[in-house]
């Protein structure tokens, strides 16, 4: 016999369901961080929804994000000398990861330019961030939105991998990274989506199902248990 038990997570609160074990979801670090507020295994759900809602991450949900990003569509692609030409090789992995951006609409990223040593500092700063924007504007033409783009920024050659004044292509590189959620629109409050992120932070769904309300960002998780 199947006991149903409905509960409603309101736009400003998370709540934690008996039926649930204490397991982390998706792509969330075990290791909690924040002041212990409500009390385990749920104590530091203020201090993260509040990050969450500034459009922010705690560094440890940030390295767990970028981990998630870098695991599942390689962060990473690598230029010919002196160029930021993409050859096809490139584009391969922009579209892996214009896949992956676009599937987790909360989250935002910056691209980062890099170069090998040969040149001067000041030439391969500017070569580094040509090498980021070529990307971007890959990533674009793919149909990422713009505002999912946070910052384009170039290291030049300060960030070597190999450590060598050589030709090297390891160093010659652009990386896409993390940056954080996207901000909430004005005066909209926690929106549904966002809520269903810290949901899913603090609750187990494998024996959820998941019903989106799709107007007042409220969403209900029906708990289903056998006696």
């Amino acid at each position: 016999m199947m006991k149903h038990s409905k509960l409603i997570l309101s736009t400003c609160c998370v709540i934690a369901l008996s039926a649930c074990k204490n397991k982390d979801a998706n792509w969330f670090s075990n290791n909690e961080v924040g002041p212990q507020v409500f009390g385990a295994p749920f104590g530091t759900a203020n201090a993260n929804n509040i990050a969450v809602h500034t459009g922010n991450l705690t560094s440890d949900m940030l390295a767990d994000l970028t981990r998630k990003f870098a695991s599942e569509a390689p962060a990473t692609l690598n230029f010919e000398f002196n160029s930021s030409r993409l050859d096809q090789q490139a584009k391969e992995i922009l579209k892996r990861q214009a896949a992956w951006i676009k599937k987790h609409q909360l989250i935002t990223f910056k691209v980062y330019g890099h170069t090998d040593k040969v040149g001067s500092p000041g030439y391969n700063k500017n070569l580094g961030k040509r090498r980021a924007q070529a990307a971007v504007n890959y990533l674009i033409s793919l149909g990422v939105s713009r505002h999912k783009i946070r910052g384009v920024a170039s290291f030049g050659e300060t960030q070597p991998l190999v450590l060598t004044e050589d030709r090297n292509r390891e160093n010659r590189r652009t990386v896409t990274e993390v940056a954080g959620f996207g901000s909430f629109k004005k005066g909209g409050g926690l929106s549904g989506q966002y809520a269903l992120q810290i949901y899913n932070r603090y609750i187990t769904l494998e024996n959820l199902e998941i019903i989106r309300d799709q107007g007042d960002g409220i969403i209900a998780a029906q708990n289903k248990s056998q006696n």
